[in-house]
């Protein structure tokens, strides 16, 4: 079952089939969207695509169990009601859920009243909490790169210190920005973003630190500006690049002292604000052609973040491609997928404009397609030539060979559920060759099974 409604959504994660599909239908029928996973490996990929409003969470469970997916869903998000489930409850586990924040453990077997009047408890407790599920946000993808922006915003999220965030349009620099914000104290607070390249430089500064009535033509009342909106929260400062030196300096001026004035007026207003900026520019390049403050970029670069492009974190598309087409359906009404030959030309096509205009030719695609499942001769002509172009880039027999024995490889250990050892057999090869291969294709059979 996925999630294909706008109401709250619980994740029901237990290797036991029968318990999966009778708390999912009493779960339907309290009036949430139920989404069933077997393990807490899927259960972790499923809240970065689709965060839940609530979780059901087994205990014992082959792999990672409870409370380590617990111990990963409370670093992700610490306002997530978490239900925990065990057949062998004990002291000792329901002190290690409580202290790890369980909102309720459950026995096994479940009592449906007691569902029920969970149910309802954790509807108070969202309500109190209407962000929790926003603050889940998270950069979808299981690629090396992915992993270390999260661990640079675990570890940088819970500081006040200024962030910088580099990386080339529509990569997600936005997306880091909203999970710095929601892994901060501040969290509860406002989170205003501004791109400071959308917005003409004679209005910038009005924009920003608002206006006192009469400072110019049309301004017929007092207004507050992004900072103080801001007050408390974060202030997310988007293509900083594009800014005129003027401007920076009054940017720079608020960082050091956190004062500023309103346009046209004369009160200095005091302001408690983390600040947040992103760039596709090369600002030590701006900074040799003076175009960008050196004393400024050494202000916001207190903590360094690069966001790679989608070109070179490729093994992230399919799961982009499952979220994009779960909220394209939510928005259609219909329930879309793509057959294994249009994931891997999507996957084969280099993205210039990275995962922005990845959701831009899916939503296109989805318009367009006849039906539900959306094949190889849907995709716009570009994508699919660029898919032929690669194909033929193999400047030798050698890569060749490569290419297709990898691609080879990948399909049998999906037939077999990416298990090795079966997939080593099929292959009539010894499975410490097997893993040979896969480590020097980088190819990892725990990611790509979830």
């Amino acid at each position: 079952m996925k999630p294909s409604s706008n109401k709250l959504k619980v994740l029901i994660v237990d290797d036991e089939r029968g318990i999966r599909e009778s708390l999912a239908g009493v779960v339907e029928d309290e009036g949430w969207e139920p989404l069933a996973v077997e393990n807490g490996e899927k259960a972790l990929i499923e809240c970065r695509v689709s965060p839940p409003d609530l979780v059901f969470l087994d205990i014992w469970m082959p792999g990672m169990d409870g409370i380590s997916v617990l111990q990963k869903l409370r670093e992700l998000n610490s306002k997530l009601p978490v239900v925990i489930m065990s057949g062998h409850a004990t002291i000792e586990t329901a002190v290690k859920a409580t202290r790890l924040g369980a909102f309720d453990v459950l026995e096994k077997p479940l009592e449906l009243q007691k569902i029920v009047s969970l149910l309802e408890q954790a509807k108070v407790l969202i309500g109190s909490h209407p962000e929790a599920s926003k603050s889940f946000q998270d950069i979808i993808g299981i690629s090396a790169a992915v992993e270390l922006v999260r661990k640079q915003v675990a570890a940088v999220g819970p500081k006040n210190a200024s962030v910088l965030i580099t990386g080339e349009n529509g990569s997600g620099k936005e997306v880091v920005a909203r999970m710095i914000h929601g892994h901060s104290p501040r969290a509860d607070k406002p989170f205003v973003a501004i791109n400071c390249a959308a917005i003409p430089d004679e209005l910038i500064e009005a924009e920003l630190f608002g206006h006192v009535k009469g400072a110019f033509t049309n301004a017929i009342n007092d207004r507050k500006g992004r900072f103080e909106q801001a007050h408390q929260g974060t202030i997310f400062l988007d293509e900083i690049g594009d800014m005129s030196l003027k401007t920076q300096a009054k940017i720079l001026r608020v960082l050091q002292e956190k004062v500023f004035e309103r346009v046209g007026g004369h009160q200095t207003i005091t302001v408690d604000v983390r600040v947040i900026a992103a760039t596709n520019r090369d600002l030590q390049q701006e900074i040799k052609s003076g175009r960008f403050r050196e004393d400024l970029f050494y202000r916001l670069n207190v903590i360094p973040i690069n966001v790679r492009p989608l070109r070179e974190r490729k093994e992230d598309i399919p799961l982009l491609i499952s979220h994009f087409l779960r909220d394209i359906a939510t928005g259609h009404g219909t329930r879309l997928s793509l057959s294994d030959e249009a994931i891997r030309a999507l996957a084969d096509y280099h993205w210039p404009g990275n995962v922005r205009e990845l959701k831009n030719y899916l939503e296109r695609i989805a318009i367009m397609s006849a039906g539900p499942e959306i094949g190889l001769s849907d995709l716009p002509p570009e994508i699919l030539a660029s898919s032929h172009d690669d194909a033929r880039k193999a400047q030798t027999l050698r890569d060749a060979k490569s290419d297709f024995e990898r691609s080879y490889i990948l399909d049998k250990l999906e037939e077999n559920e990416w298990n090795v050892s079966r997939t080593a057999d099929v292959l009539n090869i010894e499975r410490s060759n097997l893993h040979r291969k896969l480590k020097s294709f980088d190819i990892d059979p725990k990611k790509l099974k979830g």
